[in-house]
């Protein structure tokens, strides 16, 4: 079973950047890609980016122009690269295994345990 977790949570003052980690367990098959996820104080979890095998790009609209997604496919880890932050950028971040592309939340097949980021005033 492939086991994914998230790495580089902390707290950042507003404007400043962080950078985070997931790192899949084991290779998983060709359908499958790796995306990142925001589940706010009060609010439902939400996308924020994916990134397919092929490359495609896609972030919500509250995040693009600030964060970037990154891979490293031999080492099966996943970056998101924040910039810029937002006190509304606090949450818990999570990384999700799903079919290609991993934009939407039942198309995860497994979860990591999320890391938390909170941004100050």
């Amino acid at each position: 079973q492939v086991q994914v977790k998230e790495s580089g949570g902390g707290s950042v003052q507003s404007g400043g950047s962080l950078r985070l980690s997931c790192a899949a367990s084991r290779a998983f098959g060709h359908d499958y890609c790796l995306g990142w996820f925001r589940q706010a104080p009060g609010k439902e979890r939400e996308g924020l980016a994916s990134l397919e095998d092929d490359g495609t790009e896609t972030y919500a609209a509250s995040v693009r122009g600030r964060f970037t997604i990154s891979r490293d496919k031999p080492k099966k880890t996943l970056y998101l690269e924040m910039n810029d932050v937002k006190p509304e950028d606090t949450g818990m971040y999570y990384c999700g295994l799903g079919i290609c592309p991993p934009t939407t939340i039942p198309s995860i097949v497994k979860w990591g345990q999320g890391t938390q980021v909170t941004v100050s005033s």
